[in-house]
């Protein structure tokens, strides 16, 4: 059995007690071990790029332990293509974040750096486990160090932001946690046998009363931690609070964790369940694309601009889920990579402001093309991914779930598309204000180009944006296969999509019409 998994996984948290051999005084040291150690674990999981085989749909470097036998319990890691992208990104922004990190943190500087590798083991837990027990494990240990990095390094209203943050993801943790339960009993009863093996658990039958629960408990664990509208209140104050590398590894990773959910357990598992959410869950995705673009478009706070964009950009991620069809959901998997890069760069762009200015505010620069020409220039591309520009990575994923959900449900797509114009209004907007114009604030005169370690930290997150959107095909293929296979599982033979929530009263309208008529020609015929 290959343990190549569980090697990356485990890797932070050897460093993290590497770290705690350090005093704490030496900060330096500690900067410079945290970065070594997240370096080589990228490094570590770099090789899954190649390794990994695409032509497969199986789970791969799968590794199946006993764990807890009595309950069927197992160590059950493995991973398909999904996961192995999410998996690289992870790997590639706690490094990021380390030097993003490099200035803004400077009290309790070894604490930090712990809690980021427990942290990022966390995440990756996530990613890889296959047994719904182990899931929850990860799941929660991932509340506590980001409780933490918000709570103690935020800013003023930290604790708020903190305490709101473990609250809205503990209790939809306690939800899924019944969810798991209820359905490990039920397969208890139906063969007799214990397990949380995912595999072993999508092959059981739930009837549909249970399953439809089942599914709504799962559902909302996840959407809170999307955040879908309308539990999206918390992401906000915890963007707004959180210190920079905080909100990187919340936009990058934290976020994808809740669309990584209905991919792999809540909409597998109980698919019929999932078909009948359909134009629900659905609508609302486009309710948050609207509602997350007009509230950005009045933010007078970059910051809090930038976290609004995440409930319109992930309500396109939803959309493409649930569309149901090949295109959607490959549209869907990409732009979760996307938004990871583009909003990533977008808070590491915030940071470097604040700690030039100490502000968010978006009156308090301008002009500033003219004092950091190249800085301007990586924040454009960065805006212009982030908008959907023909060329960049956002393009291609808007671009596959608008094609993907036009062919079930064109009307919502209609709406969803609108989004997209919105998006290129509050982001141009907002990156004009801060870029162009005349320097007419003295502080502004002064301030510094990027720094090299700057200048490193955006480089990598360009480079990408710009592969993506010039040439998607590798990361297509490597998830093509278990885009089919989730498709397969949900969709099933010879589904067709309910129709839009603007349709159903219409269409409910038009039957009773046609019944209407038909009653009367058989009262005329009727002698």
């Amino acid at each position: 059995m290959s343990a190549y998994l569980s090697a990356i996984l485990f890797f932070p948290i050897l460093g993290a007690l590497l770290l705690a051999g350090i005093p704490g005084a030496n900060r330096t040291a500690i900067r410079q071990a945290t970065l070594a150690i997240s370096t080589i674990h990228f490094l570590i999981a770099l090789p899954l790029w190649w390794l990994y085989d695409p032509t497969g749909a199986e789970y791969q470097f799968v590794e199946r332990v006993d764990w807890i036998p009595s309950l069927g319990v197992q160590y059950y890691l493995g991973v398909d293509g999904v996961s192995v992208l999410l998996t690289l990104l992870t790997a590639l922004l706690t490094p990021l974040a380390v030097l993003g990190s490099w200035r803004y943190i400077d009290r309790h500087v070894k604490e930090f750096h712990i809690l980021l590798l427990v942290l990022t083991t966390g995440m990756l837990g996530v990613f890889f486990a296959l047994d719904l027990f182990v899931f929850y494990v990860f799941w929660e240990l991932m509340l506590v160090p980001m409780y933490f990095i918000i709570g103690v390094w935020g800013g003023e209203q930290r604790i708020y932001a903190a305490v709101k943050f473990f609250l809205y993801t503990f209790i939809g943790g306690l939800l899924m946690l019944v969810g798991i339960l209820a359905l490990y009993f039920q397969h208890e009863r139906a063969t007799g046998t214990f397990t949380t093996s995912l595999p072993d658990l999508l092959g059981a039958s739930v009837p549909g009363e249970l399953q439809l629960a089942l599914f709504l408990a799962f559902a909302i664990a996840f959407a809170i931690k999307v955040p879908m509208f309308p539990f999206h209140t918390w992401l906000p104050d915890a963007h707004v609070q959180a210190p920079t590398a905080g909100s990187v590894i919340l936009a990058g990773v934290l976020l994808k964790m809740g669309t990584f959910g209905f991919y792999r357990f809540a909409m597998p598992l109980f698919p019929e369940a999932a078909r009948d959410a359909l134009p629900w869950i659905a609508g609302l995705a486009v309710v948050g694309i609207i509602y997350g673009a007009m509230v950005a478009l009045v933010q007078p706070n970059v910051k809090k601009l930038v976290a609004y964009s995440s409930v319109s950009h992930l309500g396109f991620v939803m959309l493409g889920l649930f569309a149901l069809n090949a295109t959607g959901v490959q549209g869907s998997v990409i732009q979760m990579i996307n938004h990871g890069l583009s909003t990533g760069a977008l808070f590491f762009i915030c940071g470097m402001l604040y700690e030039r200015r100490h502000t968010y505010d978006i009156e308090d620069f301008g002009g500033l093309s003219a004092v950091m020409p190249v800085f301007a220039v990586l924040f454009m591309i960065v805006t212009l991914s982030s908008i959907g520009l023909p060329g960049l990575n956002g393009f291609v994923g808007e671009f596959l779930i608008l094609v993907g959900m036009f062919q079930t449900h064109p009307w919502m797509t209609g709406v969803a598309t609108a989004g997209v114009i919105l998006a290129a209004y509050y982001m141009l907007r907002m990156f004009q204000r801060v870029m162009f114009g005349p320097v007419d604030r003295e502080a502004n005169k002064g301030l510094t180009d990027l720094s090299g370690r700057e200048i490193a930290i955006l480089l990598p997150l360009v480079a990408l944006i710009v592969w993506i959107g010039v040439y998607p095909a590798p990361f297509l293929a490597r998830t093509e296969p278990s885009v089919e296979r989730f498709v397969e599982r949900v969709a099933g033979e010879g589904f067709e999509a309910p129709p839009d929530l603007v349709e159903i009263a219409p269409a409910r309208g038009a039957e009773s019409e046609r019944e209407n008529e038909t009653r009367d020609g058989e009262e005329t015929e009727t002698p």
